[in-house]
C-alpha cells in the first residue's frame, strides 16, 4: 500500500489523516459529519492518488454510520480497526500518553501502512443480508429488553401479590403469558384480584386468546387469587398496583416489538438464497437461521476456512502456552451475538438431531460439563454449515454425524 487513510469518527466531526509508505503525512484534514463533509474526504483522497482503479484502503475505529456506509458504498476497503489495538498502537509513536484526534488518525492510517495483512476490511455483504442483520439484531435487542422488563415487574408483585406469581408459576412463559397481563391489566391489586368476579375474569382469558378449558382454567384462578394472604396497608397496594400498571405497560410494548421484529425478520430472511441451506440444519428455525446469517453475512470469501468461522462465533478453544504452562479454555473475545444464538441452535440440536444427541452425549462422558459439551457440538455444527454454504448442499444427517471409519488390518496375500 503506498498511500492509507485514517478517520478517527466522532459524533459531529471527523479527522482524516493520509500517509504515504515512509509514513510521511501527506495531508490532514477535519470534516463534518454531513453530505459536504463526506464530499471534502473524497477530495482529499483522490488528491493523493484515489481513483475507482486503486482505491486508498481506510481504517476507522467503527464498523457503522453512515460515513462507514457511504465508504462501502463507493467501492473502498475500510477496516473497522478495534479502539483496545489502537491504544497498544499509539504507545508506540508516544510513551508520554498523549492523545489528540490527529494523532488517533495518523495512528489508524499507520497501522494500515504496517500491518495490513493482520487486519480483515469491512466484508463485501450484499444489501439484503445488511437489511437482515438490522432487523435480526433489533429484533434480539428486544427480547433482552423484554427479558428485563418481566424480571423488573416479577420483582416488583413479589413485594406485595405473589398470588398472581402463584396462578402462572408453572407456565413456561411466567409473566410473559397473555393471560397474566390480561389479569394484571384488569386486576393490579390483591384487592383488585378478590373482587373479581368469574364472568370478569373469564372475560380476561378469552380477550387473552385462550381457546380450550376457558371454564376450568377460570376456575382455578378464581382459587389462586381469592386465598387468604399477607397484605400491604391499603394505600401502600394501591400506590404499588399504579406502579405495576406503569411496568405492565414497557413489558407489554417490549412484547410487541419482539413479535413485530420477528415476523419482519423473518419475511426478509426467507428472500435470500441462503435461507434454504440454513434453515435445512436441525435446531435452525426460520428466526434463529436468521439470527446466524446477520452475524455471518454472505460474502464467502470473508472466512477462509471453518477454523476461521469458529473463532469468530467463539466455540473454537483458545490455548495459552508459556514455559511449562499449557491451558485450554473457551475463547472470550467472540461475536457475542453469534456466540448466544450458537448455544441456542446446539439446545434445539439435541431433540432435532440423533447424531447431535450423540455427539453431545459422548462430551459428556469424556467428562464436558453441560456448557462445554454444548459449545463443543456447536463447534462442530457451525463448521458444517460453513462447508454447506461453501459447496451450496443442504444439511445431510447421515453425512454430518457418520461414525469414524476404523483402520482396516492389512491382510498377507
Amino acid at each position: 500500500m503506498h498511500v492509507t487513510c485514517g478517520i478517527d469518527w466522532a459524533e459531529d466531526h471527523h479527522d482524516i489523516a493520509v500517509v504515504d509508505a515512509d509514513a510521511r503525512l501527506l495531508g490532514k484534514l477535519r470534516i463534518g459529519d454531513d453530505a459536504a463533509g463526506f464530499q471534502d474526504l473524497l477530495r482529499l483522497l483522490a488528491e493523493h492518488g484515489d481513483s475507482p482503479e486503486d482505491p486508498i484502503p481506510i481504517a476507522i475505529e467503527t464498523s457503522r454510520g453512515l460515513l462507514v456506509a457511504c465508504l462501502r458504498a463507493s467501492g473502498r476497503r475500510v477496516y473497522a480497526i478495534n479502539p483496545m489495538a489502537v491504544a497498544r498502537y499509539r504507545d508506540r509513536h508516544a510513551v508520554s500518553r498523549k492523545k489528540s484526534d490527529h494523532q488517533d488518525a495518523v495512528v489508524l492510517a499507520n497501522i494500515l501502512r504496517t500491518d495490513a495483512e493482520l487486519h480483515r476490511p469491512l466484508p463485501d455483504d450484499s444489501e439484503l443480508v445488511r437489511a437482515i442483520a438490522v432487523l435480526a439484531r433489533a429484533q434480539q435487542d428486544a427480547v433482552w429488553d423484554r427479558t428485563r422488563a418481566h424480571n423488573r415487574l416479577r420483582s416488583h408483585l413479589r413485594e406485595y401479590y405473589p398470588a398472581i406469581l402463584e396462578a402462572f408459576a408453572d407456565r413456561r412463559e411466567r409473566l410473559l403469558a397473555r393471560e397474566a397481563r390480561a389479569i394484571l391489566a384488569v386486576a393490579p391489586t390483591p384487592g383488585d384480584a378478590a373482587r373479581l368476579t368469574r364472568s370478569r375474569l373469564k372475560a380476561a382469558v378469552t380477550r387473552a386468546g385462550r381457546q380450550r378449558r376457558i371454564d376450568a382454567e377460570t376456575d382455578r384462578l378464581l382459587e389462586v387469587l381469592r386465598r387468604t394472604r399477607l397484605r400491604q396497608p391499603g394505600l401502600v397496594e394501591a400506590a404499588m398496583g399504579r406502579q405495576t400498571l406503569a411496568l405492565l405497560a414497557q413489558l407489554d410494548a417490549a412484547c410487541q416489538s419482539c413479535d413485530d421484529l420477528a415476523q419482519a425478520t423473518e419475511e426478509l430472511f426467507l428472500q435470500h438464497p441462503d435461507a434454504e441451506i440454513i434453515t435445512s440444519f436441525p435446531g435452525l428455525a426460520v428466526l434463529t437461521g436468521a439470527r446466524i446469517l446477520a452475524e455471518i453475512g454472505d460474502d464467502r470469501t470473508r472466512f477462509d476456512t471453518a477454523r476461521d468461522l469458529k473463532a469468530y462465533a467463539g466455540s473454537a478453544p483458545v490455548t495459552r502456552e508459556s514455559g511449562r504452562s499449557r491451558r485450554v479454555s473457551h475463547r472470550r473475545i467472540k461475536n457475542s451475538r453469534l456466540a448466544a444464538t450458537g448455544r441456542h441452535w446446539a439446545f434445539a440440536a439435541l431433540t432435532a438431531s440423533p447424531g447431535a444427541h450423540a455427539h453431545y452425549n459422548r462430551r459428556r462422558e469424556n467428562g464436558d460439563r453441560y456448557y462445554a459439551a454444548l459449545r463443543h457440538l456447536f463447534n462442530r455444527m457451525i463448521g458444517q454449515l460453513h462447508h454447506c454454504l461453501t459447496t451450496r448442499q443442504k444439511f445431510d444427517e447421515a453425512t454430518a454425524f457418520a461414525p469414524p471409519m476404523k483402520p482396516q488390518l492389512a491382510t498377507a496375500a
